[in-house]
C-alpha cells in the first residue's frame, strides 16, 4: 500500500467536469492512503480511503476521511471519480461497499495507523461497514488534537426504539489505539444535548440489552445442559433446579 493514492488514470481522460475537477483537486499530495482496492485483471475500478491532511487547516470539525470510487472505461479510455468525506473510516468503507467494493477488500487499514483498542470497537465498526443504507448521517464533528475525538450523528432506519444514534470514536496517542461506541437517543435534540454537556455515560441502544439478555439465557441453558449430564453416585442427573438463593450475575461484557 502506497502513502499517496494512485487513481491509475494515466492515459485516461475525464469523462465529465466533476471527474476533471476531482483529478486536479486530489493530486496535491495532501492525501494519505488508509485502505484501497483495485480490481484485477481488467483494472476497471479502484476504491480508496484516505486521510486528507489539508482539512486540518480548514473549518474546525470538518470530516477528514475521504472515500474515492474510480471507474475506468477501457473502451473509451475515460474515467469518472466519485468522492465523499466522512468523519470515520468505517463510514467511508460503507460508502465504498455500497458502490461495489468487496467488504473484505477495503476493511483492512494499513500499518502505522491507530488500531482498534478492543472487541467492542471491532464489532461496532463492522456493523457500520456492512449496514448498507441503514444509517442516515445527520452531522459529524472531528477533533485531531489530544484528546482526539470524532462523532457521527445518524438516524437508524431499522431501530424500533431510540432511532437517533451517536457513534463516538476516541483516540489515544499514548497507546496508538482508539475506541468506537454507539449511543441511542429518542430524538435529535436529546442527542445534541448529550454531545454538548456529556452529563452522563453514552446511553446504550435498547437492542444491546435485548442481545445481552438473550446471551445470558443461552448461557443458562448451556449450563443446565452440562449439569444434566453429570453422573452422581452411579446415577445420571436428568434435571437440576437452581436454588432460590442463587444469585444471577450477568456478564460484564457489553454485547457488541
Amino acid at each position: 500500500m502506497s502513502d499517496e493514492p494512485d487513481f491509475r488514470i494515466d492515459g485516461f481522460e475525464p469523462a465529465d467536469t466533476d471527474s476533471e475537477y476531482a483529478e486536479q483537486r486530489f493530486q496535491s499530495g495532501d492525501l494519505t492512503v488508509l485502505a484501497e482496492h483495485h480490481t484485477t485483471p481488467n483494472r476497471s475500478h479502484s476504491f480508496i480511503v484516505a486521510h486528507d491532511r489539508s482539512v486540518t487547516w480548514g473549518i474546525p470539525g470538518e470530516p477528514q476521511v475521504a472515500a474515492f470510487a474510480v471507474v475506468r472505461d477501457l473502451s473509451t479510455n475515460t474515467f469518472t471519480i466519485e468522492s465523499a468525506y466522512h468523519a470515520t473510516v468505517s463510514f467511508a468503507q460503507n460508502w465504498l461497499i455500497e458502490r461495489g467494493c468487496p467488504s473484505e477488500r477495503i476493511s483492512r487499514v494499513g500499518e502505522g495507523f491507530m488500531k482498534p483498542a478492543d472487541y467492542v470497537t471491532d464489532r461496532v465498526e463492522k456493523q457500520i461497514r456492512t449496514s448498507g443504507t441503514q444509517y442516515e448521517v445527520l452531522d459529524t464533528d472531528s477533533t485531531d488534537y489530544d484528546p482526539c475525538e470524532t462523532w457521527t450523528l445518524a438516524r437508524d432506519s431499522y431501530a424500533a426504539q431510540a432511532p437517533i444514534r451517536v457513534f463516538l470514536e476516541e483516540g489515544s496517542f499514548d497507546t496508538h489505539t482508539y475506541t468506537m461506541r454507539e449511543g441511542a437517543f429518542a430524538d435529535e435534540g436529546a442527542a445534541r444535548r448529550w454531545l454538548d454537556d456529556r452529563s452522563g455515560p453514552l446511553p446504550e441502544p435498547p437492542e444491546y440489552r435485548d442481545y445481552a439478555a438473550a446471551m445470558r439465557a443461552r448461557a443458562a441453558l448451556n449450563r443446565s445442559a452440562r449439569s444434566s449430564a453429570i453422573p452422581t453416585a452411579g446415577f445420571l442427573i436428568t434435571s437440576t433446579a437452581p436454588s432460590a438463593n442463587t444469585a444471577q450475575h450477568p456478564s460484564p461484557r457489553r454485547p457488541m
